[in-house]
């Protein structure tokens, strides 16, 4: 059977009775009725403006004298972006209408070829269909359709324009099936392309079985995205509060550029709280965030002893902005009342912290000078002790190093050349509030460095002077007074006056670097790289404590002996240093890296740079101390091969003895024949990360919600994580797990050993390609006890996904079950269970 093809615009009313194209005919024809006058002798207009394809295995027909086409056998109908296929196609172009139907089976009473068409990416299927493709109104029967992922049929389609349907009998579902696991039926239904679906008299089928109360009138939402609505709610039951109507509100989306969300809870034992989250974002500009939420909760009946009340309240505020190339404005606020976190629960994380932090900066920077300058505002807030730490404001400005002697001409420098220094200023005024007591302190603080940095050899020398002045409105004076028993009482008075302190050190360093390379070139190793930077360092500060100073005072105790103190360790950049100080501090890095071969049949190929080892170890010595001017020995060592193992961990070591309790006397091991180190810390992480190869198999899918669409800085979903949510699992990944082992032993003396050990972490497994556990949580090794452990077992129901998680001990020991419609347009058709037995109060 061969294919016929014609390209025509529209068909004339030539002067020909009937016409029937068969296999003679030519394999294109193209008829221009648009200018053509050869045979009319005159030019008409016609409704068709643009190609129109044609195509069929069998045949096609032509009756021109009444303006129709009859297309048999696989028939292909293209006009603009409409496209119909089926297997007869009936076209009338006097009324722009089109008749489409499957041929009939007689001896299997079924219709094969049926009509499918497909208009602007939409595509609908049927048994018969009458298209009108001027208008674009049309009727389908026995049809079927999809879009965005939830596909509806009916009796009827009727298409009344581009964008809107009415469907007779129709039935709505997400479920790809083609026999789907649940839908919504309704005898009527009203679509809006890429909107929404309206119906009246809505049934809820599981299985094929309707539930048995239907819904008056529903809208769902066949696009993903922001639009405006009401948000359904979610019920279940809560051991705590009882029954509860969650979620319930009002969604809008205001425009482009803001949206807003009202919502509540209700508790069947008395409890509520309302919530609402106001959203903003410009691309490239803003973004960010406002949420805020008020509740009553209560627990017990009336007359219970333990009943108890509570109203609790919440205002969160992110903001991210650039206001200029070099300027910037975040803001991260947090406000609460005191016992919000343990009655209010949204986030898992909140249980993990005991402190509401607000922070607020504004940053500017001058790309020509390099400065910088910010201000920030912080506060902090303690849950348990109600205490309230302010920074109101904080104001800092950098000079990045400058070189005023430089010519900024040649490679090489003379020693002036490399003279440079650097400015650093801060104001700073706190505020800490606990109850109804205010203290304020504030100050500025003024930081100059300058040194050289010549290069003579192979060193890289580095002389430096450090001056800083600190400017207070306050200082603190001290004396002592008896008490009852006789003994010292000591009163420390704030004194309000201008008050500079004044200090300076200075100092010198040097440092080298050297290489070690062996090449190997064997088992697919190139090289191995070891390199080595030695530094040495001294020191030298000024006790400023003399009385030459004036940073120290005296008052006398009970005993008539002379007691100093610092007048300004009260304030917020602290006083001057209470003794000389001369150090010399010794340090050495080792780098091991490896450089793997090339497959030289492979020119693709490439050489690897892996580096092995990090090892660091530093000790210093103090010449002005009285005792113990050795420093410990301190080192550190990390490795990583990968994404999927590291290693990281450090040791300290002395050289002095330790009698009974005391851990270090001023006697070196070596003197009394215990050697030379003595081992005081050691501590060491191991973190392994591993995964199975994700699945290709179309059956399991990973079923995560999308994020949305607009922009928050706070959470991508929505503000009602719960103490159970957990990202949906991904069943194409077999299994994966993360491990992390910490592990930290200190040794004050050999007799006084105290030992932390815990391992943590989550593992991810497919029972079946249905059914997945997942486990996380840490175990300390040394109390032998679990911490925070959860288990989660998911099953893949198709449409539907089943979430069971248990937090089995704990304070918040638990469990919810959860089955939900994965599509996003029907997130919120749920069944949820949950138990939840709060120990914390």
């Amino acid at each position: 059977m061969k294919h016929f093809v014609i390209y025509f615009l529209f068909l004339l009313s030539f002067n020909l009775s009937f016409a029937q194209i068969n296999d003679t005919i030519s394999a294109q024809q193209n008829f221009n009725p648009v200018s053509d006058t050869l045979l009319s002798g005159k030019s008409k207009k016609y409704d068709v403006d643009t190609t129109v394809f044609a195509e069929a295995k069998d045949s096609i027909f032509f009756k021109i004298k009444e303006k129709k086409m009859f297309i048999y056998g696989s028939g292909n109908l293209k006009y603009k972006q409409t496209e119909i296929k089926s297997g007869v196609i009936e076209i009338d172009f006097d009324k722009s209408n089109i008749d489409a139907h499957g041929i009939k089976n007689d001896s299997l009473n079924q219709y094969f070829e049926t009509p499918v068409l497909a208009e602007a990416g939409e595509i609908y299927k049927g048994n018969r269909m009458k298209y009108n493709f001027k208008t674009q109104q049309g009727i389908i029967s026995f049809a079927q359709t999809e879009q965005e992922g939830s596909k509806y049929t009916g009796q009827k389609i009727k298409k009344v324009d581009k964008d809107v349907y009415f469907i007779a009998d129709g039935i709505y579902t997400t479920c790809e099936d083609s026999i789907p696991h649940y839908y919504f039926y309704s005898p009527k239904m009203k679509v809006i392309h890429k909107e929404q679906i309206v119906a009246e008299w809505i049934f809820l089928y599981f299985g094929g079985v309707p539930f048995p109360i239907p819904l008056p009138f529903a809208v769902f939402p066949i696009e993903s995205g922001r639009r405006s609505g009401i948000i359904p709610p979610v019920f279940g039951d809560d051991a705590t509060y009882g029954t509860y109507f969650s979620r319930f509100g009002y969604f809008w989306a205001i425009n482009d550029f803001m949206d807003v969300n009202f919502t509540g809870d209700f508790y069947t034992r008395g409890s509520y709280r309302i919530n609402s989250l106001f959203r903003y974002a410009k691309r490239y500009e803003y973004n960010g965030n406002l949420d805020g939420s008020y509740g009553s909760f209560v627990i017990g009946e009336l007359g219970d002893p333990n009943r108890s009340e509570s109203n609790d309240w919440r205002i969160r505020w992110n903001h991210n902005q650039t206001l200029t190339p070099t300027m910037r404005f975040d803001a991260k606020l947090e406000f609460l009342s005191n016992n919000q976190i343990t009655r209010n629960i949204s986030d898992i994380n909140d249980l993990l912290r005991n402190e509401a932090i607000s922070n607020a900066t504004l940053f500017k920077s001058w790309d020509e000078s390099g400065n910088s300058m910010s201000i920030n505002y912080n506060r902090r807030q303690v849950f348990q002790t109600n205490e309230v730490f302010e920074i109101l404001p904080s104001i800092n400005f950098t000079m990045s190093q400058k070189y005023p002697f430089r010519s900024g001409s040649g490679t090489s420098q003379s020693i002036l050349e490399t003279f440079g220094y650097s400015y650093s200023g801060a104001f700073e005024n706190r505020r800490n509030r606990k109850d109804r007591d205010l203290k304020i302190r504030g100050g500025f603080n003024h930081q100059i460095r300058a040194s050289l940095s010549p290069k003579i050899g192979y060193f890289n020398f580095q002389p430096s002077f450090d001056y800083q002045e600190r400017w207070y409105n306050k200082r603190i004076e001290r004396f002592s007074l008896p008490n009852f028993e006789g003994k010292d009482s000591i009163i420390t008075n704030d004194v309000k006056e201008i008050n500079f302190v004044r200090t300076f050190s200075f100092g010198i360093s040097a440092t080298t670097k050297f290489y070690g390379i062996f090449n190997p070139e064997a088992l697919g190793v190139k090289s191995i790289r070891h390199t080595v930077i030695p530094s040495i360092s001294y020191s030298f500060t000024p006790d400023f404590s003399k009385k030459g100073w004036g940073y120290f005072d005296y008052y006398t105790n009970q005993a008539g002996q002379q007691m100093k103190y610092n007048k300004f360790e009260n304030e917020i950049f602290g006083g001057a240093s209470s003794r000389e100080s001369q150090a010399i501090n010794f340090s050495v890095s080792n780098i091991f890296e490896m450089k793997t071969q090339s497959d030289p049949t492979d020119t693709t190929s490439k050489e690897n740079k892996i580096q092995l080892l990090n090892l660091d170890a530093n000790i210093g010595y103090d010449f002005t101390a009285d005792s113990l001017k050795f420093s410990d020995l301190r080192l550190k060592y990390r490795t990583q091969i990968g994404n999927f193992f590291s290693f990281n961990g450090s040791s300290s070591f002395t050289m002095y003895d330790y009698e009974g309790n005391i851990s270090r006397v001023n006697r070196f091991l070596y003197d009394v024949g215990k050697g030379l180190l003595r081992l005081t810390n050691f501590n060491f992480s191991i973190s392994l990360t591993l995964s199975g190869e994700k699945l290709k198999s179309t059956q399991t899918q990973q079923t995560t919600r999308p994020t949305e669409e607009f922009g928050s800085t706070q959470d991508n979903r929505n503000i009602y994580q719960g103490l159970y949510y957990m990202s949906d699992p991904d069943f194409s990944i077999p299994w994966d797990i993360s491990l992390n082992y910490y592990f930290n032993e200190s040794r004050p003396t050999p007799n006084n050993i105290n030992k932390s050990a815990s391992i943590s972490g989550s593992m991810n497994f497919n029972l079946t390609p249905a059914w997945k556990v997942s486990l996380t949580g840490s175990y300390d090794l040394q109390r032998k006890e679990f911490a925070a452990p959860v288990i989660r077992v998911s099953r893949d129901l198709d449409c539907w996904i089943m979430n069971f998680t248990w937090n089995p001990v704990g304070t918040f020991r638990g469990y919810m079950l959860e089955i939900r419609v994965k599509a996003p347009q029907l997130q919120d058709l749920k069944i949820t269970k949950r138990d939840q037995f709060y120990e914390g109060r």
